[in-house]
């Protein structure tokens, strides 16, 4: 049995407090509920601008937007954004990777209320379990240097921001669908009467089985189940000072591969079927379009991690020009995973600790300066690989120390300016008894530029440029269950990805019309990329040349009338041959979308449509057959273009009260049902699940009721 964290029994604690929501429910329409709003010490610097430290292009969705798209999951909500794609990167273990303007998602940085939360390797495995429950906006900046206190987001940042306590509330959603898809989720804020202290209780829940579409026996989109708990209190400790705490429990299990029901009985009996000896045929005919007759655990992918996220932030008014926030955050990060065959855990702690200070200097300079530091510890084992010696562990410690200072200059009215930089001392050590030393030691400097120009009160220019770093320590960056129970793993990482990246957009925006175009190029050194050694063993290493990436997009949104709302967007992604050579999976190229939001009185619909263009899967390195050693089953080197349809309808039966349903991808349109699955065996024989280029998820239908008081 599994012992419960000190946070997790913190969050169960305070659930009590909240009145039941099925009892709120029944008396609500005999009586109204007393409502208090407050406005705290910190909502009103922030409603102020005196906490403003940025001026960059950052896309904001908000919580309607995410309703509309029926998302339960942070990458269900920015994916297809402007310049944003949620890479599906595996069709057994489903791992997901948020790419902003084109870069690898590992370069992307996932802030929690503007503090790091999320450790190197919570990126790949529990982003869908990233709930949106409880969200009040999402905020994405793209390119390097987008946030003054996260450097190493050298794509971009995705803050995601919670929900605050000003009155007092509650909700309960609860919704069905096809493949056994249930979610439920819970809200409830509440204030004190004198205002000054605020609760938001959050909890959510979802899973949905896994998807066979060939009906080969093996899946092509995992099960997933995630669970998760959210407290956040805040505290006005004066008229001039605020302190808040937020507690986070977050669980998800992944199970990719056999059916279950059909070719397994439960997970447990699939991962306990194991016994190292591998069959003769994994599928009839050893062809993977056939039925599966191989083993379970030949093609099981099981993941489950558990994440604790604490943060405390203190805020006080130092002097009628100065503010100073000091903050704290902690996560820890554990994931126990079995890849056909080859076990997997790893335990991954992060403590970060920030002074920060806003102060005006004058009515044309705002002075943003502290200094943070980050801790990071990992360590991972694999019991099935501990005898293999070409195997090198990814276990790390990682610390940066960094000062920081951005200069916020507004000249006249129609210009703003921020000058920032930051200097970070950072030192990365793998602690595998093969890798002696201190693989990276280096101090960095980055500095970053933004500019705000207003042609007129309809037409903005925003210029930015920046350079920031990452680095490279996990075999996730490059790959996921690659570990080879025969070849091992192997690392070599010496120095940092170092990125320079600038970009221009152009916003037009009236009461009725608002239109962006946007161009960026993101440049990066020493990116990590998945190659061999001369005995053939995977190594995760670093590319000698240079890789870039440029991107285009035009978004407009336009209120045709009071009730109809249209949105269209184009996108442009340009990749170099080297990022081209260090992808797993072939990313977007091509994309345009458009949205169509119709409401009147009490009955709202809204619809959305995704087109993506074709690619040369060949760019990419796409090679593999349908059968075993046989070049005339040679799978598709060109990914098809498609698009991707979905619906959602609401009525407003009361003024507490709402249904919905909808259908995703409308036209079941997967890469499987245009006849290629994602499974093949390669040049030498070997069985994979990746060759992806197109949908996996299918026809998804839903229904459910909200009940908000």
């Amino acid at each position: 049995m599994k012992r419960l964290s000190p946070i997790y029994l913190a969050v169960i604690a305070s659930l009590p407090l909240v009145t039941p929501l099925t009892a709120i429910a029944e008396e609500a329409e005999n009586q109204e509920m007393e409502v208090i709003e407050v406005r705290n010490f910190r909502q009103k610097l922030d409603q102020d601008g005196r906490l403003k430290d940025v001026i960059q292009k950052t896309e904001v969705l908000d919580a309607l937007a995410i309703e509309n798209k029926n998302a339960l999951s942070l990458t269900a909500a920015i994916n297809n954004e402007p310049g944003v794609n949620v890479s599906n990167e595996c069709s057994m273990c489903g791992v997901k990777r948020v790419m902003l303007n084109g870069m690898k998602g590992e370069h992307t940085t996932i802030l929690v209320d503007g503090l790091p939360t999320h450790t190197l390797i919570s990126g790949f495995y529990a982003v869908d379990a990233i709930a949106t429950t409880g969200v009040d906006r999402i905020e994405v900046a793209r390119g390097a240097g987008a946030s003054l206190i996260a450097p190493e987001a050298i794509g971009g940042t995705v803050n995601i921001i919670t929900k605050e306590a000003y009155e007092n509330s509650a909700s309960f959603d609860y919704a069905m669908g096809s493949h056994d898809f249930t979610a439920m989720k819970g809200m409830a804020t509440g204030v004190s009467e004198d205002g000054k202290t605020g609760i938001t209780l959050i909890t959510q829940y979802d899973k949905q089985d896994q998807e066979d579409h060939d009906d080969n026996g093996v899946s092509e989109a995992p099960f997933i189940e995630n669970m998760s708990f959210t407290t956040l209190i805040s505290q006005d400790l004066s008229d001039t000072s605020n302190v808040q705490v937020r507690l986070s429990k977050v669980q998800s299990e992944i199970f990719g591969g056999p059916i279950i029901g059909k070719q397994v009985s439960s997970i447990g009996a699939a991962i306990a079927g194991y016994d190292g000896e591998e069959s003769d045929q994994l599928f009839v005919n050893d062809d993977v379009r056939n039925e599966y007759i191989g083993k379970p655990w030949e093609t099981t992918e099981w993941i489950e991690t558990s994440r604790d996220e604490a943060y405390i932030k203190y805020l006080t008014e130092l002097s009628d020009a100065t503010v100073g926030e000091f903050a704290v955050s902690y996560a820890k990060h554990v994931q126990d995973s079995f890849y056909e065959g080859i076990d997997y855990q790893a335990d991954d702690k992060m403590l970060y600790v920030r002074a920060k200070f806003d102060m005006e200097l004058s009515d044309e300079h705002f002075i943003t300066f502290g200094a943070d530091a980050r801790r990071e510890e990992m360590r991972s084992s694999t019991d099935a690989l501990e005898a293999v010696a070409a195997y090198q562990s990814d276990a790390f410690d990682y610390d940066t120390t960094g000062i920081f200072l951005q200069d916020t200059w507004t000249p006249t009215d129609n210009v703003e300016v921020a000058i920032a930089m930051r200097l970070d001392k950072v030192t990365a050590d793998f602690v595998d008894e093969g890798k002696p030393g201190t693989e990276i030691d280096e101090t960095f400097f980055a500095p970053r530029f933004d500019m705000r120009y207003f042609h007129t009160n309809e037409l903005t220019s925003r210029f930015s440029a920046g350079q920031g770093y990452r680095a490279p320590l996990s075999f996730f960056e490059t790959d996921h269950g690659i570990l080879d129970a025969e070849l091992g793993y192997q690392i070599d990482i010496d120095s940092l990805e170092e990125s320079l990246s600038a970009s221009y957009s152009l916003t037009y925006d009236t009461e009725a019309l608002a239109v962006t175009a946007s161009i960026a190029h993101s440049k990066v050194d020493n990116l990590a990329s998945l190659e061999e050694t001369e005995a053939g063993v995977p190594i995760l290493t670093q590319l000698d040349e240079s890789a870039s990436v440029t991107t285009f997009d035009i978004t407009a949104g336009y209120n045709v009338t009071d009730e109809l709302t249209v949105n269209v967007g184009l996108e442009k992604f340009n990749y170099d041959d080297a990022f081209k050579s260090s992808y797993a999976i072939a990313p977007v190229e091509e994309r345009a979308s458009i949205e169509l939001q119709y409401e009147k009185d009490n009955f709202k619909v809204f619809w959305s449509t995704v087109w993506f263009g074709e690619k040369d899967l060949t760019e990419y390195g796409y090679e593999g057959y349908n059968k075993l050693n046989d070049p005339s089953t040679a799978k598709t080197l060109v990914g098809e273009a498609f698009s991707m349809s979905d619906i959602k309808v609401q009525y407003q039966m009361t003024e507490h009260t709402k249904i919905y349903a909808g259908v995703s991808n409308i036209f079941e349109e997967t890469q499987i049902d245009g006849g290629e699955t994602p499974l093949f065996y390669d040049a030498d024989g070997g069985y994979d699940v990746a060759y992806i280029y197109g949908g996996l998820h299918g026809r998804e239908m839903y229904a459910g009721i909200e009940i908000k008081l």
